[in-house]
């Protein structure tokens, strides 16, 4: 029995979810999105969204938590917004941004240039005496989590001085140095 799946999403005032054929779209103030569905049955009644199964085979025990939960974050997406916030963590590790373009400079020859796409909204914040934040906002959850991912893997965080791109919150896994 899936518990995720069979728990009814609500659907908040402001969003409208329509199903036809095999593709669900939700529409909220912040955007529109879209997604293909088959193996389950998606049924909007008065304001709330239920996810079935048709029988108890395998595949369609795995996609009915699955595409419940694809469905649930793109109504929060759409009716909230997803944010994700990295922090640089480093002496002289900077980030600005002109527009879409993310400047960060990690300690390379080079900065490091990186075009973000256009549903993501980027922010910057760099105070005296603290490190560097960047912040990504957008109603798309899989588009926020794949642009951090990517601008994280540019210096990751290492186990010594805990130098490198970490979310904010994320708690590193510290490693004892040389002994003498």
């Amino acid at each position: 029995m899936s518990r995720i799946g069979n728990n009814p999403i609500s659907i908040p005032e402001g969003v409208t979810v329509d199903v036809k054929d095999s593709v669900v779209t939700v529409k909220g103030k912040l955007g529109e999105l879209t997604q293909e569905f088959n193996g389950v049955d998606v049924k909007v009644e008065d304001g709330t969204l239920t996810v079935s199964r048709p029988s108890d085979a395998k595949d369609h025990k795995a996609k009915h938590g699955l595409y419940r939960a694809l469905i649930n974050n793109m109504i929060k997406g759409v009716a909230q917004g997803w944010t994700k916030e990295l922090e640089l963590v480093g002496v002289g590790y900077r980030a600005s941004n002109q527009g879409q373009k993310l400047d960060l400079a990690l300690g390379f020859s080079h900065n490091i240039v990186m075009d973000i796409a256009s549903e993501v909204k980027i922010e910057t914040v760099s105070e005296k005496g603290k490190n560097p934040i960047v912040k990504l906002t957008s109603h798309d959850k899989q588009l926020v989590g794949a642009v951090a991912a990517k601008i994280r893997s540019f210096r990751k965080p290492e186990p010594y001085k805990g130098k490198g791109i970490k979310f904010v919150g994320e708690q590193i896994r510290r490693k004892a140095g040389k002994s003498a």
